[in-house]
């Protein structure tokens, strides 16, 4: 089983990929040892975790994957208000939400999406293609407008997605894939203390207002804007505390922590995570999002639901009662 799951990304690991592989076990050796570990939650690491195909591995006859890579790497270049091709999103990139252009173990990265897709989702209530999810983050966590689903770009886009996840199964989604789910907190997650963590964890890169600087260039951003008109709007993945939390947890500070060294605690995370959602953003029109009430996830902070407790609990929790009275599931 575990050669059958090494299969999903069989291509050699150049020196470089193994200097950060050994540097991460390393990690999680020290780590262990320290006697501040115990405040970590435990990570299951054993076996194969997903690493996505590095981008320099790309064939120079591969242009389609390669104009994927660069607009979802420098997407503000292309579709930002200065973009190049046309003024549609906010001036943040793809990867400043799936890390490393989507390749990065519980980065939100892009493993299962050539896999799993097309697929039903609940979100929308109906079967969607690649195309239609792409469109998706670009409507929400770039704020912009849909990407007409024919142009040279979608196709380029959709042909770097499946060149990311070429070596997955079909239906399967390996381990290391999207965002993980850290463990519940017994309370509410609380705002207050997140500015604290925001201030002494995040501050430097996004700014005191969350906004962060244009770059030199002037057309997006140095670090993404994680609350503000050029943010993600309410209805992105992101807003979700549970979603915010465990990306944060396994991948903040950048260049910083991974899944293996993480730097903040699960308390940390997700006090940070409710503090940066309840800061103001844009806000998108969420009326034909799940249909099927009963499929709402346990902390999607807009009603009507099903059960009895209140939006403010369904945002920051606490989410135990809610997950165990109504049998909701992570998703």
């Amino acid at each position: 089983m575990k050669a059958k799951q090494q299969s999903y990304n069989a291509h050699p690991i150049g020196s470089c990929q193994k200097l950060f592989i050994v540097g991460w076990m390393l990690a999680l050796f020290f780590s262990s040892c320290s006697n501040n570990a115990s405040h970590l939650s435990p990570i299951d690491t054993t076996g194969y975790v997903w690493y996505g195909w590095n981008h320099y591995q790309l064939k120079e006859t591969d242009s389609a994957e390669r104009y994927g890579y660069y607009l979802i790497t420098n997407t503000a270049y292309y579709w930002g208000p200065k973009g190049k091709l046309s003024p549609i999103s906010n001036g943040m990139n793809c990867q400043n939400c799936h890390l490393e252009a989507g390749i990065i173990p519980w980065g939100n990265n892009f493993s299962a999406v050539a896999a799993t897709y097309p697929k039903f989702r609940e979100r929308s209530g109906a079967l969607e293609s690649i195309e239609k999810r792409v469109n998706d983050c670009i409507e929400r966590s770039l704020n912009g407008k849909a990407v007409d689903s024919a142009s040279k770009e979608m196709k380029a886009i959709v042909a770097y997605l499946k060149w990311v996840g070429k070596e997955v199964p079909r239906g399967r989604k390996p381990k290391g894939s999207g965002i993980m789910d850290i463990p519940f907190l017994e309370r509410a997650a609380d705002a207050t203390k997140g500015k604290k963590v925001f201030i002494n964890n995040c501050q430097r890169c996004h700014g005191s207002n969350g906004e962060d600087q244009l770059n030199t260039e002037g057309y997006g951003y140095t670090y993404p804007p994680v609350w503000g008109g050029n943010s993600f709007n309410t209805g992105a993945g992101l807003y979700r505390v549970s979603k915010l939390a465990g990306y944060i947890k396994n991948n903040m500070p950048v260049n910083e922590a991974s899944y293996l060294d993480p730097l903040l605690t699960d308390e940390e995370a997700w006090d940070v995570a409710a503090f940066i959602a309840s800061q103001p953003r844009p806000v998108k029109k969420l009326t034909t999002d799940w249909p099927r009430l009963s499929a709402k996830p346990f902390d999607h902070p807009f009603g009507p639901y099903t059960d009895s407790f209140s939006e403010q609990q369904h945002k920051y929790g606490p989410f135990l009662p809610i997950v165990a009275a109504g049998g909701k599931r992570r998703i």
